[in-house]
C-alpha cells in the first residue's frame, strides 16, 4: 500500500522531486479514500485541511447555481493535485468537488504541506507555477462564458475534446463523445437543451457530422475559425 502511495505522489508536479525517504514519510501520512463516479469530495465553503492527490481516475471542481445548474471550472486527472489553493491562504474550499468516474485520492493535511513547502521551495514554485496556471483557465472560461456564444464555445470543446482523445479517420478529426449533453453544458456554460441545437447548428454549417455520438470535425481549421470568432 505505502508502494502504491509513493508511487501516486512520485507523479505529481509538487511532490515528484523528492527524494525516497520523504516521499515514504509523506506517504506513510497519507489517507487512501476511494470515491464512486459523482461521489462529493467536499462542498464549496467547507473547511480546507488539506489537499488531495488523485492516484487514478479524475476530478471535476464546480460551482453551483441557485439552479442547481453547475458550471465546471476544471478536470483533474490522474498524476494530478487538487485544493492547493487553501494550503496557501487559509480559506474554504473555492468550489465542489465531485468524481468523474472511479477514483482514488490521497489525503494530505496542510500542516505537513506547508512544513515541505519551507524545507524545500522547489515545491512552492511548483505550486505557485500550478495555480498561475489554473488562474489563466480561469481567465479563458471567464472571457468564454461573457464574450463567445455558445455555438463558439461548444467548438472550441469539441475541438480540444477530439485533439485530446480523438483520432484521424477520412480526412477529418474523429471523437467519440464520453459526455451527456447535459454534463457538455456545464463544460461550456449552458443547458443541454441549447447544446443540442448548437450540435445541430455547427452540422447543418458543414464544421462537423454526426454519427450518434461520434462526432467528426471535418475541417479543423474551419472549426478553429468559428470557434475563435
Amino acid at each position: 500500500m505505502t508502494a502504491d502511495k509513493i508511487s501516486a505522489l512520485k507523479k505529481t508536479q509538487l511532490f515528484g522531486e523528492l527524494d525516497e525517504p520523504e516521499l515514504r514519510a509523506l506517504a506513510e501520512r497519507a489517507v487512501e479514500r476511494r470515491l464512486a463516479r459523482d461521489e462529493i469530495l467536499f462542498v464549496a465553503g467547507d473547511e480546507a485541511r488539506g489537499l488531495y492527490v488523485i492516484a487514478s481516475g479524475a476530478l471535476r471542481a464546480f460551482r453551483e447555481g441557485v439552479d442547481g445548474r453547475e458550471q465546471v471550472i476544471h478536470v483533474e486527472r490522474e498524476g494530478a493535485t487538487i485544493a492547493e489553493l487553501p494550503v496557501f491562504d487559509d480559506k474554504p474550499y473555492p468550489s465542489t468537488v465531485a468524481a468523474e468516474e472511479e477514483t482514488v485520492v490521497l489525503y494530505l493535511d496542510k500542516n505537513d504541506v506547508r512544513a515541505l513547502c519551507l524545507k524545500h521551495p522547489q515545491i512552492a514554485m511548483a505550486a505557485l507555477k500550478m495555480l498561475a496556471g489554473r488562474l489563466r483557465k480561469c481567465a479563458e472560461l471567464v472571457e468564454a462564458l461573457s464574450l463567445r456564444e455558445v455555438d463558439q464555445r461548444l467548438a472550441r470543446w469539441l475541438m480540444t475534446e477530439a485533439r485530446a482523445r480523438g483520432r484521424r479517420a477520412g480526412g477529418g478529426l474523429e471523437v467519440t463523445l464520453a459526455l451527456t449533453n447535459q454534463q457538455i453544458a456545464a463544460r461550456i456554460g449552458s443547458v443541454r437543451e441549447v447544446v443540442s441545437r448548437a450540435l445541430s447548428r455547427l452540422q447543418q454549417n458543414g464544421l462537423i457530422q454526426i454519427d450518434g455520438r461520434r462526432i467528426t470535425i471535418c475541417d479543423e481549421q474551419a472549426m478553429e475559425v468559428f470557434a475563435e470568432g
